[in-house]
């Protein structure tokens, strides 16, 4: 399937109506139908002020980053969007296209990479490898 990836990068204290806004994502994610999303906290990391912060035992609880990221269609990226401005939640984002699938699927898994470009082009919706031609491309 072709989509975005979507991350949003927050401090790890930072809350929106008293509820730590990483969490608040994941939760709105969840409800808006996104099928999944994760939140990795960072080792260490600078931002616009160019101060870099690591997690060592002598740096300031909050200090980190936490990035939050959706794998999401064209329409859960604008629900997204749309509640995140309705919220008005100031937040740093990297949006970019994505090409997502399923190895070896079930029933209940979205269609797979048939209609993804390039590298993935190679395999076929049923995800098996074509053969290879003499020089070596398929």
């Amino acid at each position: 399937m072709q989509g975005s990836l979507f991350r949003f990068y927050v401090h790890e204290n930072h809350k929106h109506h008293g509820q730590l806004v990483w969490e608040w994502l994941l939760m709105h994610g969840n409800k808006l139908g996104i099928r999944g999303g994760s939140a990795f906290k960072a080792m260490a990391g600078f931002g616009r002020h160019h101060v870099l912060h690591e997690a060592r035992f002598f740096e300031l609880a909050g200090s980190l980053a936490v990035e939050v990221e959706f794998i999401v269609s064209e329409e859960e990226a604008h629900k997204l969007l749309d509640l995140l401005h309705r919220e008005k939640i100031r937040l740093f984002y990297a949006y970019t296209p994505a090409c997502f699938g399923v190895i070896n699927p079930d029933a209940h898994d979205p269609p797979s990479m048939g209609d993804c470009p390039d590298a993935f082009a190679a395999y076929n919706v049923s995800n098996e490898r074509p053969s290879m031609g003499a020089s070596g491309a398929p």
